[in-house]
């Protein structure tokens, strides 16, 4: 019997069908002349190989601006100077939302960067006579730690709580397990196809990741091994027609990002981790722990698929356990001091360590 005020939790997912064709509705900025220069300059980004994921994004950033404008009389191209762009920067900054928070640096720059690219399209296109974004500053991006990291016990509660008896809970356990061992990003995850896992040499071919760039990650023997019994058990039920997804929902359709998010989110809750994010808590506990346990930033560099490895070096100053080993063995007002011997052999990879932060802030 439940005890009372106890919120019983369902670990099945309630069947949501298949989402219809969505209404018409008509483009409030369709008849603008901007609006026929923005979806050009689209066209233009996905014949040079952007990516629509990448389109997607500054659409939403440029009809931002396109609708501040309409409301300011600017119709044409010719007529955004650089004084333009820097009255629309501070209205970015002055800008406060429903709830009366402020844009973050983070939302100001993600909506100054695409104009850059724009306009700098509409010049060597010759839709206009100079490019007015040439000159404009965007904010300094501040450079922040991940706001929550699971620890290894965390992490193990929220995998615990897939149930493997049933064939949803054992693809939600394969799912979470192949996401804690080699760190992908949730569009990764719901794009993997069956042919992209080699058991044999235990690898994951990840195809067009971030920056559409491909990568091959190992798979953990315990992530693969759930992943077996997945294919073997649970998929061969899930699915009326043979796709090439590796993982498909309660209908056999393939898994979208939100749909990966949400049963990870689902979990955490059932294991009582109340923290801020979903999939990539996972993607950040995987690298703090290897770190921790000695592995190489770069090789985590490769298995994350950063670009610039002052990305991953993020994960150096979230990996806590050297430090908490440096101070213990180096700050005076400690309980116990250690012996000569004990002192020093802490002291000398203490030392490796201050000097490996050095040379990476150098």
């Amino acid at each position: 019997m439940p005890r009372t005020g106890q919120r019983l939790k369902s670990r099945k997912p309630a069947a949501v069908k298949p989402a219809g064709p969505k209404p018409r509705t008509v483009d409030p900025l369709a008849h603008l002349a901007l609006t026929a220069y923005m979806d050009a300059h689209f066209e233009w980004m996905l014949v040079t190989g952007y990516s629509p994921n990448t389109v997607q994004a500054r659409r939403q950033s440029l009809r931002r601006f396109i609708a501040w404008c309409d409301e300011r009389g600017l119709q044409q191209p010719a007529d955004i100077t650089k004084q333009v762009l820097d009255r629309y920067q501070r209205h970015l900054f002055y800008y406060r939302k429903p709830d009366g928070a402020p844009l973050t640096l983070g939302s100001q720059h993600g909506a100054l960067a695409p104009l850059k690219t724009w306009f700098k399209w509409l010049a060597r296109e010759n839709h206009i006579l100079y490019n007015p974004a040439s000159e404009l500053d965007l904010p300094k991006l501040p450079k922040h730690l991940p706001r929550a990291i699971l620890s290894v016990q965390e992490v193990e509660a929220i995998l615990a709580e897939a149930d493997p008896d049933t064939p949803y809970g054992l693809r939600d356990r394969a799912m979470l397990e192949l996401l804690y061992s080699t760190g992908l990003r949730r569009m990764e995850i719901a794009n993997l196809a069956l042919y992209d896992v080699d058991p044999n040499r235990r690898l994951l071919f990840v195809r067009e990741g971030k920056g559409a760039k491909d990568r091959v990650v190992p798979i953990g023997q315990r992530a693969l091994a759930w992943l077996d019994r997945y294919l073997i058990e649970a998929r061969p039920q899930l699915i009326a027609v043979e796709r090439e997804a590796l993982f498909v929902t309660d209908y056999g359709e393939p898994v979208s990002p939100p749909f990966v998010a949400a049963h990870v989110k689902r979990y955490m809750d059932f294991a009582g981790i109340n923290k801020p994010g979903a999939t990539h808590l996972l993607r950040h506990a995987m690298a703090t722990h290897m770190l921790e346990a000695g592995a190489d930033v770069r090789v985590l560099q490769a298995l994350l698929g950063h670009a610039q490895l002052n990305t991953t070096e993020i994960y150096t100053h979230v990996s806590i356990e050297h430090l908490r080993a440096i101070h213990d063995a180096t700050h005076p007002a400690r309980l116990q001091r250690q012996e000569a011997a004990t002192a020093q052999a802490l002291a000398e990879p203490a030392q490796q360590w201050l000097d490996s932060l050095a040379s990476d802030e150098d």
